[in-house]
């Protein structure tokens, strides 16, 4: 059995940054994630896209972003279960918590901060029939490696930001060609990313196919067409090397919304005050939580770590009292 001090579902950049923040109190950290390696989401599905609301960073790649907390955790020697989802809990006589994995792992600690992002979560994929024998023949549903696309015909579906980003980054000298089906001439995406494409458009550098949607696949052993639907001209079909229907991820929690916690449309609820549960002993932090007035980016999720391993310290060491010391003047020091 794995014992430690703050036991962190979830190794995306906000239980990265926990192992930092507690190990400025020395407290220990050993973090779960159904993941074969450390980041979440920066790492899995958009580790090439580039960050802009990082303080200290003008621009970083997600993938960097990952490198540097990783780096930053380095002195405070967190343990690792990766490729396990953390799957049943139970309280034992001691006030801890035994946390065992989809696999049998079992992890024990005070004190749990539950940092999953969005759950587990699935592509949301469009309602075409032979869609699966094209899955990774052409088909993929998050972009891990632009250079994959090299010199590549590329179709993408969505109106959203990761539909109208990646257009403009594969159009950027990386795709042979990028086609940009949406089934509406409004987008949902950030209007500057919108305002990109549409002057990427005119300059014949996307293709943009609006009022359509993707209605079929087609290929011997691997996609290299697709069917189009488009109102009012009728079907159409176009070459292409791959095809990426970016309609979003659809989140679920999984086995920890039976875990007895407060739970609103897929996310825990929790006290701004430290970001607690209605479960002693039990935090949430990141995009997995809410509360009003709730804002979904990596940098509330970096403020919410803060305060949680404050609590977090009080509840493990009830008799210790906590001054605060800037790193300015103490600098870091791991264990």
């Amino acid at each position: 059995m794995i014992e430690t001090d703050i036991l962190i579902i979830g190794a995306g950049p906000c239980g990265l940054f926990t192992v930092f923040e507690a190990g400025l109190l020395k407290m220990r950290c050993h973090l779960i994630d159904a993941l074969p390696q450390a980041g979440g989401q920066l790492t899995e599905i958009y580790p090439k896209k580039p960050i802009y609301d990082i303080p200290g960073f003008p621009e970083v790649l997600a993938g960097e972003l990952v490198d540097h907390l990783m780096k930053q955790a380095a002195p405070f020697k967190p343990g690792f279960t990766l490729g396990e989802r953390a799957d049943s809990i139970e309280k034992t006589d001691d006030g801890k918590f035994i946390v065992t994995g989809d696999r049998g792992t079992q992890h024990k600690a005070p004190v749990i901060a539950i940092a999953g992002g969005l759950g587990c979560f699935e592509p949301r994929k469009p309602p075409i029939a032979n869609l699966a024998a094209f899955e990774d023949k052409g088909i993929e549903y998050i972009v891990r490696d632009p250079n994959f696309y090299k010199g590549k015909r590329v179709v993408i579906s969505g109106g959203g930001d990761s539909a109208l980003d990646w257009s403009i980054f594969l159009a950027n000298g990386v795709a042979a060609g990028v086609t940009l089906v949406h089934r509406s001439k409004s987008f949902r995406g950030h209007p500057d990313s919108v305002q990109k494409v549409l002057d990427m458009a005119a300059a014949g550098k996307i293709a943009l196919v609006t009022d359509a949607e993707v209605t079929g696949v087609a290929g011997s052993g691997k996609l290299d067409r697709v069917v189009i639907s488009h109102q009012p001209e009728g079907v159409s079909e176009i070459e292409t090397d791959h095809w990426l229907p970016l309609f979003g991820l659809s989140p679920k929690l999984g086995p920890i919304a039976a875990w007895g916690l407060n739970i609103d449309k897929n996310s825990i609820e929790v006290n701004t005050f430290d970001y607690s549960t209605n479960v002693p002993g039990i935090y949430a932090i990141g995009d997995i939580n809410t509360y009003p007035g709730k804002l979904k980016l990596i940098l509330c999720g970096f403020h919410e770590a803060t305060l949680m391993v404050q609590s977090a310290f009080k509840r493990i060491y009830p008799d210790k009292n906590y001054v605060l010391k800037y790193t300015t003047v103490n600098g870091v020091t791991g264990f």
